[in-house]
């Protein structure tokens, strides 16, 4: 594996994320080397709790917007009658089907039957939230920073995690602005578990898993199945599919496609920034 690295110990697998040079961002590759590694660690004997966590100063900053809207521009092309190829329009159950198989990946840490917890430190964001949200706990760095931007323009949440942790509301208030949560403030709102001092965060997640790794496995399973029981009778499974389909129809709405051209003309940084400067947050420097 290029993009995953494990360690075990005391019946904790640890799942690292160790592209730390580009903040950890989604990939094919990471996918699908996630998706191993979740189920390797499921099926090991010795494992009875999984702890994702990962190298560099960010948990994950989302999808790779390089190489995910240079797919778009290409697939923005078919539809230019001057370009080679044939003719075509957009294909959401195609979208919907490659989308799929990124959530599919995520869900493995909920429907996994051993506890995951995720060890967050600096941005996680995006599509990290996709992710995260998807293990049973989340523990973070008291500087690491949470939010869906894409709320703005170009995406949902596809996991559709959001009012089954923080509640109606609350949901609203941040799927609605796509504004950033301090780790603090996603704690008090129950987005996650729990903020602790940045330089805790590794030993402090770790030693919630070995004590959690002291239970009997068969206990384990079955009280994680009960918890999330809940959840699934609340209709998760079709909020999900909500969730993935919206998603690749907020790619495709005129205000998309504007954001993907933007991204070909200035590179995807830049409109970015360009997105989230009348927000001030995400590291965009504020105005007036």
């Amino acid at each position: 594996m290029q993009t995953i690295r494990t360690e075990t110990a005391s019946g904790v697998r640890s799942l690292i994320l160790c592209r730390a040079k580009e903040y950890n961002t989604i990939t094919p590759q990471l996918r699908d080397e996630l998706a191993q590694a979740i189920d390797d660690a499921d099926t090991d004997r010795d494992v009875r709790v999984i702890l994702l966590r990962a190298e560099g100063p960010a948990f994950c900053a989302g999808y790779g917007l390089d190489w995910s809207t240079a797919a778009q521009a290409g697939e923005q092309n078919l539809l230019d009658p001057t370009a080679a190829g044939t003719k075509r329009v957009w294909d959401s159950v195609a979208d919907w089907r490659m989308m799929k198989h990124f959530v599919d990946t995520y869900m493995k840490l909920w429907y996994a039957q051993k506890p995951t917890i995720a060890a967050v430190q600096g941005w996680c964001i995006g599509g990290g939230t996709d992710m995260v949200l998807c293990a049973d706990m989340v523990v973070a760095g008291e500087g690491a920073k949470f939010g869906y931007p894409p709320s703005r323009v170009w995406g949902t949440p596809t996991t559709a995690m959001w009012v089954y942790r923080m509640g109606l509301e609350k949901a609203k208030r941040y799927m609605l602005t796509g504004d950033e949560i301090s780790a603090p403030e996603a704690a008090r709102i129950g987005l996650i578990l729990e903020a602790v001092p940045d330089d805790r965060l590794h030993d402090h997640a770790m030693a919630l898993a070995r004590r959690m790794a002291q239970v009997p496995l068969n206990q384990l399973i079955m009280l994680k199945l009960l918890a999330n029981q809940t959840a699934e009778n609340m209709g998760f499974a079709a909020s999900r599919m909500l969730g993935t389909l919206f998603d690749g129809i907020a790619r495709h709405t005129q205000e998309g496609l504007d954001f993907v051209q933007r991204a070909q003309e200035v590179g995807f940084r830049q409109a970015v920034r360009e997105r989230d400067d009348p927000f001030g947050d995400y590291g965009s420097r504020e105005k007036g």
